[in-house]
């Protein structure tokens, strides 16, 4: 009697191939829903943690944002306009530099050392509040506290979704291999070092946004180029230099993705010089000029508002606005906040060095990597469209590009910055992210990853949670390190 080889009622064949390996793990066939419980998971512990740290914090200094008329003393009796506790728990997300950004919003720029906080994140922090809720009165710190918060919620969510729609531009997402690389990299940025300053009333959420949205524009167009696209390619060129410029406005660290443009401007400057003058190099070379410019009036445009309103006035008149480039960024930094080159290299420093090395060593080794090539070799995820050495190439001068803005904001931020505010800006920046999940495949078995790459990877994600959860006790206490 023949054997029966027929799949008996019940029972399920075990896949061959990736496409049956993927059919089996939900994850992988709905990434976005995936993502999304993961989100709002994550997201609910963080807010439980904050809104629960007892009493007013270490420091009182939100409770001032009240006024003297209201004292914390009868918070549970305080309602804001939008129906939300005063106090309890929209404000207990008011902490550290957020107690500006709200104050900003609620009434504008009133003092000089204000003008360190980014313009564009105020603006519409302001102009939001007033226009869901106007009064007579004008906003509170509640009614701005809470848009706050709303946008720190929307803008992180929708950062993960560029990140991941970036990871596929880049890695694609035809095999069970590309797509777990995808999910993870997004995964990764839900659980980013910034933890709670992506859910409070800070510009990082938003900054993160816009830049993640604007390397996902621009290396579209690269790709776009490789196919011949050009009208395709000049359209997202010119997008992504405009939320570089929106990112800049909430994050000064946004022109570094200026960079991007200024690395084709050289290499159409060096094409002119080695192949002589052609109609499609000019036309490409004043497109990118074009981007760099858009990027730069980021920064130039609250510079100017600020010498319209101090400089022209020579009753108002300030030291910076007779500096060969005035800029009030520039010398309220350093005048207010002690910003830099090695200003803060000091021994009473030390712990927050050590604080940010760990993200200052995985920018730089990922940075590192990405320029060496390494790094696109440990994440090249073959597919059907990977064929080609072109494609590998292409990938490769995307991550070489990236690597650049990550690298001068690793160096920036460890001898210029406030050291330890590197584990939250680094969490605009994608390449790290993809580093970490690279930890976790083998690219010859991405179903089996080494054994050194699956610990670190653990350890790294393990850190990450752990640090989160720590940094939101502290941050709803009112405790350094911010």
């Amino acid at each position: 009697m023949d054997n029966d080889t027929r799949q008996k009622p019940g029972t399920a064949l075990a896949p061959t191939d990736e496409r049956g390996a993927s059919s089996r793990c939900w994850f992988l066939l709905h990434p976005i829903k995936s993502l999304t419980i993961l989100f709002l998971v994550w997201k609910a512990v963080l807010f439980l943690v904050i809104i629960n740290c007892p009493g007013p914090g270490y420091d009182t200094s939100t409770t001032l944002l009240l006024g003297p008329s209201q004292s914390p003393a009868p918070a549970k009796e305080l309602w804001g306009s939008f129906g939300i506790p005063s106090i309890s728990p929209i404000l207990r997300f008011v902490r550290w530099d957020s107690i500006y950004f709200v104050h900003i919003a609620e009434r504008g720029y009133l003092y000089e050392q204000e003008w360190a906080f980014g313009y564009g994140y105020t603006g519409l922090l302001s102009h939001l509040t007033a226009a869901l809720r106007p009064t007579e009165n004008g906003i509170g710190p509640t009614e701005v506290a809470l848009v706050a918060v709303g946008i720190s919620h929307l803008s992180h969510f929708l950062s993960v979704l560029s990140l991941y729609a970036l990871t596929k531009t880049i890695f694609g997402a035809e095999t069970n291999a590309q797509r777990a690389f995808c999910l993870v990299s997004a995964a990764l940025h839900i659980i980013s070092p910034a933890g709670a300053f992506l859910s409070a009333p800070y510009g990082e959420s938003l900054f993160s946004f816009l830049n993640l949205t604007g390397f996902c524009l621009y290396l579209s167009a690269v790709f776009d180029e490789d196919t011949g696209r050009r009208i395709s390619r000049d359209v997202k060129f010119l997008a992504a230099a405009v939320l570089f410029a929106l990112a800049t406005t909430v994050r000064s660290n946004g022109i570094l993705s200026g960079c991007l443009f200024a690395y084709d401007a050289a290499l159409g400057v060096a094409r002119v010089i080695t192949r002589g003058f052609s109609l499609e190099v000019m036309h490409r070379l004043f497109v990118v000029v074009l981007g760099g410019s858009i990027v730069a009036l980021g920064m130039v445009g609250p510079q100017y508002v600020a010498f319209m309103a101090y400089c022209t006035n020579s009753d108002l008149s300030r030291p910076w606005c007779k500096q060969l480039i005035p800029s009030i960024y520039g010398w309220v930094q350093a005048h207010y906040w002690n910003v830099g080159f090695l200003k803060y290299w000091t021994v009473s420093n030390l712990p927050l060095f050590c604080l940010a090395a760990p993200m200052l060593a995985v920018l730089c080794q990922s940075a590192f990597s990405a320029l060496q090539k390494p790094l696109a070799e440990q994440i090249y995820l073959s597919s059907a469209r990977d064929a080609s050495s072109q494609k590998t190439r292409l990938r490769q001068s995307c991550l070489a590009r990236l690597a650049i803005t990550q690298g001068l904001l690793a160096i920036m931020a460890l001898t210029s910055y406030h050291v330890q505010i590197i584990n939250r800006i680094s969490s605009g920046y994608p390449l790290w992210y993809w580093y970490l999940a690279s930890l976790a495949l083998d690219k010859t078995k991405p179903s089996q990853p080494t054994p050194a790459g699956r610990h670190l990877f653990s350890a790294a994600t393990q850190g990450m949670v752990i640090y989160g959860l720590v940094q939101a006790v502290l941050f709803g206490s009112f405790l350094p390190p911010a």
